[in-house]
């Protein structure tokens, strides 16, 4: 489960996209940075979109591509924090809803006339779903939600894909990481609308493997368990009190989680975890963005990473 955010694109705000380019240069780069390892900078050169980037899963990848030499363009419909993490990492911000195919073309067309060029995609953009008070099973499905979270969830990778694979087959290389979840391995881990929609983003990995590796394209997902993002943490909180709007599951920056909040939510997830003695964290997930961009996997394509300590080996289900 993981914590990104989109907007819907009848929004007045859709009309108009923001690009935003900061004026000061990266305060830290590979060039500059002290070698510790031969694997200080493993994205040295490259050029990477991360989509739901602003904050949550998304921000730590962000973080994490750019400290190993990435050039990133953050995409996502969150302005103030996009903008804000751009300046802060001297990186590029486009507004971008994953699931308007127009936002998404021209989110990678600007990537590539910037940079020159389109290295790696991280599908990382996406929704729980609203949920009504009481019954949250199959019998009280909402046809209209289900469609939604499955437009932003798995149509949105699927766009991601086409049009990042179109930069990048000229090239005959590139990777496409998408962040799926623990919820497309198994049952019994979210909603019934999220969990169809990472089922279908696992899927949609796999066969988008096979048609690409002609063109040298790998693609590969990453399934976590629960980190302790704000939509993870917003979701939670409303299971007891029946508010659970999807939005506020993906609550604005504004809102964001305290420490104590996150303290909270990791405590909860523990409690679950099969693994003991140690703590899931969005920087796990960006470790395993970056082994899966980087050419340290260089032969692995069509690949579900399930970093979830072994939760769904075992029995352990989340009372839903």
């Amino acid at each position: 489960m993981h914590g990104a955010v989109v907007q819907d694109p009848s929004s007045p705000a859709m009309a108009a996209a923001v690009d935003y380019i900061p004026d000061k240069k990266p305060t830290a780069n590979c060039s500059s940075m002290q070698q510790k390892s031969s694997s200080c900078c493993r994205l040295e050169g490259k050029v990477a979109i991360v989509t739901g980037g602003a904050r949550g899963i998304g921000e730590a990848i962000v973080r994490t591509f750019v400290q190993h030499g990435a050039r990133v363009v953050i995409a996502d419909i969150d302005d103030a924090a996009g903008q804000a993490l751009a300046a802060a990492l001297a990186c590029c911000y486009e507004r971008c809803d994953v699931s308007v195919e127009a936002d998404v073309e021209r989110t990678v067309r600007r990537a590539v006339a910037r940079h020159g060029r389109l290295d790696v995609l991280c599908n990382n953009a996406g929704v729980l779903g609203r949920q009504a008070p009481g019954d949250k099973s199959i019998l009280s499905l909402d046809a209209a939600e289900f469609e939604r979270v499955l437009r932003v969830n798995a149509l949105g990778a699927a766009l991601g894909m086409k049009h990042a694979a179109a930069a990048m087959v000229p090239r005959r290389a590139g990777s496409i990481v998408s962040v799926a979840s623990v919820a497309g391995v198994m049952g019994g881990m979210g909603p019934h609308a999220y969990t169809a929609s990472k089922h279908a983003l696992v899927g949609l990995t796999k066969n988008a493997a096979c048609e690409l590796g002609r063109h040298g394209i790998r693609v590969n997902c990453i399934s976590p368990f629960g980190v302790a993002t704000p939509m993870l943490i917003n979701a939670w909180r409303r299971r007891g009190d029946g508010d659970e709007d999807d939005d506020a599951m993906a609550a604005p920056s504004s809102c964001s989680s305290s420490s104590l909040d996150v303290e909270k939510m990791e405590e909860v997830v523990r409690g679950l975890a099969n693994l003991k003695g140690a703590t899931l964290r969005a920087s796990d997930i960006a470790e395993a963005a970056l082994f899966l961009a980087s050419d340290e996997s260089t032969y692995v394509s069509g690949h579900n990473l399930v970093v979830d300590g072994g939760v769904t080996t075992s029995k352990n289900v989340i009372g839903l």
